[in-house]
């Protein structure tokens, strides 16, 4: 069965719950929350990677994410730590972190691959083309699918070259990082290629803006003849509802994982996915 990763955000600026859970105990409660609900590994994130934000010190990082880590890893959670800083990176495995995911793949601090090398950690490997603060200035594409596989390739062999082995990565096809509406689906619809490459592959599509662009049209016909609606006008509810869709379409492909919010919508969508499917085997390798 397809691994869930259940999103805590312990940021007051999430582009997704707005600082919901910027509270240690509000942090540690939701991540219960999600585990209760289906969650196999909780991702827990201290600086926020929402399009232009702004990157904040490893020390405050640190101090956000450290007893959230060491909480929800004392009550038998599967922790992940969603980090771009090295130093961070190592603080929260020794804290009972047992993968570490960089949505830069690296890049974003050449400390990374050696301190992720020397922890033994699972690497989540994200395709990356820039921070946040600049999200969309390099998203520009020939051939997406193509390219993302070459980068991704191209940071599988330096993960490699500084010593962690193709098995203890995960690759991130990076949905949304550095990449337009239309450049996301055809990153999903090139999921075989991307899997094609060796590793496990996590995907995370949860409530980004790409979703709500494709959602759009649907709020505009049932608000005709008032204001012009937005992307704010895509629910939580309904963002959660594509999530799931794809999550699930993601799954069928033979995906490693899934990243998400709502993990119960999820963890429905893919029962109802399974039991379709009947007796074919999926692919994805469970939890360890």
């Amino acid at each position: 069965m397809t691994v869930v990763m259940g999103i805590v955000n312990v940021t007051p600026d999430s582009f997704s719950d707005g600082g919901r859970f910027f509270a240690q105990d509000a942090a540690i409660a939701h991540g219960l929350a999600l585990r209760a609900a289906g969650a196999d590994l909780l991702d827990i994130g201290g600086e926020s990677t929402r399009p232009g934000a702004e990157r904040v010190a490893p020390s405050v990082e640190q101090e956000r994410v450290l007893p959230v880590i060491r909480a929800l890893a004392a009550e038998g959670a599967a922790v992940s730590i969603d980090t771009m800083n090295a130093a961070t990176a190592a603080a929260a495995v020794a804290a009972g972190a047992t993968i570490v995911n960089d949505v830069s793949g690296g890049l974003a601090d050449p400390g990374m691959l050696t301190a992720v090398a020397g922890t033994g950690a699972e690497f989540v490997v994200g395709h990356w083309r820039g921070p946040s603060s600049d999200m969309y200035a390099r998203a520009e594409y020939g051939d997406v699918i193509r390219e993302v596989v070459t980068e991704l390739s191209g940071r599988l062999e330096a993960a490699a070259v500084a010593g962690i082995a193709p098995s203890r990565v995960i690759l991130d096809p990076g949905i949304g990082f550095g990449k337009r509406g239309d450049q996301n689906w055809s990153v999903l619809r090139g999921l075989p290629r991307i899997l094609g490459i060796g590793p496990r592959v996590l995907v995370g599509t949860s409530r980004k803006r790409f979703l709500a662009e494709t959602l759009l049209p649907t709020v505009l016909g049932a608000q005709r003849g008032t204001q012009p609606p937005t992307l704010d006008d895509v629910s939580e509810e309904r963002r959660d509802l594509a999530t799931a869709v794809t999550s699930a379409l993601a799954a069928r492909e033979g995906v490693w994982g899934v990243r998400v919010h709502d993990v119960g919508a999820t963890r429905d969508a893919l029962r109802i996915a399974q039991a379709w499917e009947g007796d074919r085997r999926w692919t994805a390798t469970p939890s360890r």
